[in-house]
């Protein structure tokens, strides 16, 4: 699910969806009106899937997309293989499987509580 926004109410640490990616925002510069032109937003971000860098350059008046984030909490049922691990959500009780990113690989337990981001009808894993 998404939202429309405007460029000023984007702050560092929030969301947005650039190129089709939803990103977190690292950086939000803008530049001063000209005499005929309107204020520009340049907003720099992270894709939360596969961290890669998005850039995106915007006059204020437009309309941008904002991705409702939802984060949930579930516990580790299984660890099928290195890459997978099988969860269950704390809160309608369903089980499924999720991707590990590189750098939590070797870490996870099993039974241990761990939180998850739904976005734009993906999950993703968090610390």
């Amino acid at each position: 699910m998404k939202r429309q926004g405007t460029p000023s109410e984007i702050k560092k640490g929030s969301f947005i969806i650039i190129d089709n990616h939803p990103c977190r925002v690292v950086n939000v510069d803008s530049s001063a009106p000209g005499k005929h032109g309107h204020r520009k937003f340049r907003i720099d971000a992270l894709s939360i899937f596969d961290k890669t860098r998005h850039t995106l350059v915007t006059p204020s008046h437009t309309k941008i997309e904002i991705p409702i984030v939802d984060k949930r909490q579930a516990q580790v049922l299984s660890l099928p293989s290195e890459d997978k691990v099988q969860v269950m959500d704390l809160e309608n009780y369903e089980t499924f499987e999720l991707d590990i990113p590189e750098d939590m690989r070797g870490k996870l337990e099993l039974n241990a509580r761990i939180f998850y981001w739904e976005v734009l009808e993906k999950m993703v894993l968090q610390l």
